[in-house]
């Protein structure tokens, strides 16, 4: 892979066609997330509990097949993974609004919807993460993610709007269609991509519950990957709680219009996008290790201000605060997900990729149940709240990791006998 200087690896057509695939697909979803929860509340008048359950829905499948899809990614080539995740959302999501025209939409159907959208994304994600070290090279993986987080800082830029827009103009349940159209046009580009990869080796009477263990031990060993799936988890199942209650505080108690609403978190959206263009050089003024922690820190505070949303302008300034948010997130991301890639070996890195997303996103699920529930009984604000201010306990991971002052995390280097072996073992 030699890419021109001035693009970077988006000299690289692989890259340029995974890059084009994941912009394409993040679009989509980004109108989706604010669809499906809109399709629930606008079309089939759901409850705070409904929007909750749906939401959970949507990531409990890292806690139902997290495990396992690392050990089946690891045992196929990961761009056919990839592939076919594509083209099955599609299909699934199709199906919202060709219910919807029939006149036969239910939430069952929409809890259907949201749990194979996410079994499916799961498979992506795990193969997505562990595709790109062989496309792009350990050494440029802070480049790539990098730029595959800018396109995410797009998406979520742009995505809300469009879908606030289609969704006022379409309705809820056709703005789906667009993202099943999106996932179909991503499985094109990815059909592009002409790096193929050897399929993986496999001794004949390795089973399966051996495969996931060996890759839950490279990371309960590491003390490093645990400090960062302990944090990630307790502030993902907090994010759990936002991610259901927002929306509902914005539709029903400030009773915003769907193109506001977008509005609104594009602006916070747009600080992704900041966040992914910054990252590198933040990582290399303050270090890989503080730069975990401090991004961390300033996600938990920032976020402070969602739950201050009100009509008129403090709704802009909580726009601005989860902007800051966002763009901390995207940093901590970035450097967390760079430094995890580099350090694990080739053939663990679907089971190391899929049991820290089944730890961290695990608990997302847990997070959206908790928010339906307080939604219902104390109201989507106060939900926020709690979810604003059990973010901050995140931080007590990292009090007493090395990440707090390690500039240069290890990284995965190889014996003279050609053996894989991490510098944090020497």
């Amino acid at each position: 892979m030699r890419p021109r200087p001035r693009l970077g690896l988006l000299g690289d057509p692989d890259f340029r066609h995974l890059f084009l695939a994941d912009t394409v697909s993040q679009l989509g979803s980004q109108i989706t997330l604010l669809a499906l929860p809109l399709v629930a509340v606008l079309a089939l008048r759901a409850s705070s509990f409904d929007v909750g359950v749906l939401v959970a829905c949507h990531t409990v499948a890292f806690l139902l097949v997290g495990l396992p899809a690392g050990a089946w990614v690891d045992r196929m080539r990961r761009r056919t993974v990839l592939i076919a995740s594509d083209l099955g959302r599609a299909l699934v999501l199709a199906s919202v609004p060709v219910a919807w025209g029939l006149g036969v939409l239910r939430m069952p159907q929409l809890y259907l919807v949201a749990l194979a959208t996410g079994v499916l994304t799961v498979f992506f994600d795990v193969a997505y993460q562990s595709y790109l070290p062989h496309l792009v090279g350990r050494e440029r993986l802070a480049e790539g993610n990098a730029k595959l987080e800018a396109v995410r800082g797009v998406s979520q830029v742009a995505g809300p709007t469009l879908g606030g827009v289609l969704i006022q103009v379409l309705t809820a349940p056709l703005a789906v269609l667009a993202d099943a159209a999106s996932y179909a046009v991503s499985a094109l580009f990815l059909l592009r991509v002409r790096k193929r990869e050897p399929r993986p080796e496999r001794a004949p009477d390795v089973r399966l519950r051996h495969e996931i263990a060996e890759g839950l031990r490279f990371v309960f060993g590491n003390r490093l990957l645990r400090a960062i799936a302990a944090s990630t988890a307790t502030f993902n199942f907090f994010a759990g709680i936002t991610n259901a209650m927002l929306v509902v505080l914005l539709a029903t108690v400030l009773r915003l219009p769907p193109g506001t609403i977008g509005v609104f978190y594009s602006v916070a959206a747009a600080g992704g996008l900041a966040g992914a263009l910054v990252a590198t050089r933040v990582v290399a003024r303050f270090g890989q290790g503080p730069t975990i922690w401090l991004s961390l820190l300033a996600t938990g505070v920032c976020g402070l201000a969602v739950p201050l949303a009100q009509r008129g302008w403090p709704l802009w300034g909580a726009a601005a605060g989860f902007a800051l948010s966002c763009a901390a997130n995207v940093v901590y991301n970035v450097t967390q997900l760079s430094f995890r890639q580099g350090l694990t070996p080739e053939r663990l890195l679907g089971r190391m990729n899929a049991s820290m997303r089944f730890l961290v996103w695990g608990t997302m699920p847990l997070g959206g149940l908790l928010g339906g529930v307080l939604g219902q009984l104390a109201g989507a604000r106060t939900a926020l709240w709690v979810s604003a201010v059990g973010a901050l306990l995140a931080l007590l991971p990292m009090v007493r990791s090395p990440l707090r002052t390690t500039r240069a995390l290890p990284t995965l280097t190889e014996t003279p006998s050609g053996a894989p072996v991490s510098t944090a073992d020497r």
